[in-house]
């Protein structure tokens, strides 16, 4: 199935970019590609992320694809298709971001925008074989992005190496200093955190500091499982906020509906204490940055399965296990393809900076593109 739900050509004679579909473009729906939303109103004017990349002369190519109201781990979507998974048709493309990493794995954009609430940038790049980065939240403007209320969702670029993140983030964050982003690493403090995932993906994650002549130290991240079920419980209650009135209307996938269903019982006291989580976290994960430069770990546990057993009702929940926790603590967080010994496919190594440091981030994330390349 195409990456796109539309194709068009849309700025100047710059780089190539599809757009996700929440994020709005004057005269055109913004639909979350949901049935439910297909008849909304064109949008008024470009969200900020937009404006920019054509003020900047970029070429706009198309509308992404997604999951359905961006509410999905898996990239499944029966109304508008499934993206394929440039790594595998078989496996699913991930989610939501789907058509996002499926049209840069497949060469339709030199970049494309997504958005992450709980992973939704790094899992489907994980899964496609491309680079993926999650900002810092609010480094990157949310106006004109579905929905407009978040305390999780970052829109940030996807593409195939970590040069063409670094060139969209020059445009989209207007204050990234690209050439702190582009020096050149020669000495960094890694660690490596301790996490359940696949034995083959931890083994790829524990070489790649060698292969890039850094240190490493493994650490320990407390409080992460508990943030993983405290972003769930926002998620939850912040997307039923935003989108339960469309339960009522019968448009909405099957899978959509019941998953929005349960997030309506969301309590005021799962929020709360979720509320204390994230605070706990996120100084977690300050006071490990202050002994290492980054963090990391795979960004997914396992490789994707395969849309014949998402179909047939595996959990696909665990997929946001070691991302959906960076996304309630803001931390900046890339997805780098991450190469498996015995493997065609490409996992993907996620790499967390400091608050803020999204220039340091893509600075490593080129000397491991570069050292797992050789």
């Amino acid at each position: 199935m195409s990456a796109l739900i539309s194709a068009f050509t849309r700025g100047g004679d710059g780089p190539t970019i599809v757009i996700k579909d929440t994020i709005d473009i004057a005269g055109m729906r913004t639909t979350g590609a949901s049935r439910a939303l297909a008849e909304t109103a064109h949008a008024q004017k470009h969200a900020d992320v937009v404006q920019l990349l054509l003020d900047a002369k970029w070429k706009i190519v198309g509308k992404a694809n997604m999951h359905e109201l961006a509410f999905g781990m898996t990239g499944i979507n029966d109304y508008t298709g499934t993206p394929v998974n440039p790594q595998d048709a078989t496996r699913i493309p991930g989610g939501s971001s789907s058509g996002s990493a499926s049209a840069v794995g497949q060469g339709l954009a030199e970049a494309a925008l997504g958005t992450d609430t709980g992973g939704s940038i790094r899992g489907p790049a994980a899964c496609c074989g491309v680079v993926g980065l999650k900002p810092t939240f609010a480094r990157v403007s949310r106006r004109g992005v579905a929905p407009v209320e978040s305390t999780l969702d970052c829109v940030g670029p996807f593409a195939c190496d970590v040069s063409m993140i670094v060139e969209t983030m020059a445009v989209i964050a207007p204050v990234f200093d690209k050439a702190a982003a582009r020096k050149k690493v020669t000495a960094c403090r890694i660690g490596i955190a301790q996490v359940d995932a696949q034995a083959d993906l931890l083994a790829a994650v524990s070489r790649a500091p060698q292969h890039a002549g850094f240190s490493s130290q493994a650490i320990e991240l407390a409080g992460l499982a508990d943030a993983f079920h405290a972003g769930l419980a926002i998620i939850n209650a912040e997307t039923w906020a935003a989108f339960g009135h469309l339960v009522e209307s019968g448009k909405l996938g099957a899978d959509l509906e019941t998953r929005l269903r349960a997030a309506s019982s969301t309590t005021s006291d799962q929020v709360s204490a979720a509320e204390c989580v994230r605070r706990s976290f996120t100084d977690a994960v300050d006071r490990a940055l202050d002994s290492v430069d980054v963090i990391v770990m795979p960004t997914l546990p396992a490789l994707p399965i395969t849309i014949d057993d998402a179909r047939r009702g595996v959990s696909v929940i665990a997929m946001s296990s070691l991302i959906r926790p960076f996304n309630l603590s803001g931390h900046p967080a890339l997805s780098l393809p991450l190469p498996i010994e015995g493997s065609p496919l490409k996992a993907g190594l996620q790499i967390i900076g400091r608050h803020g440091a999204d220039e340091q981030v893509c600075a490593v994330a080129a000397a491991f593109e570069a050292a797992l390349a050789s």
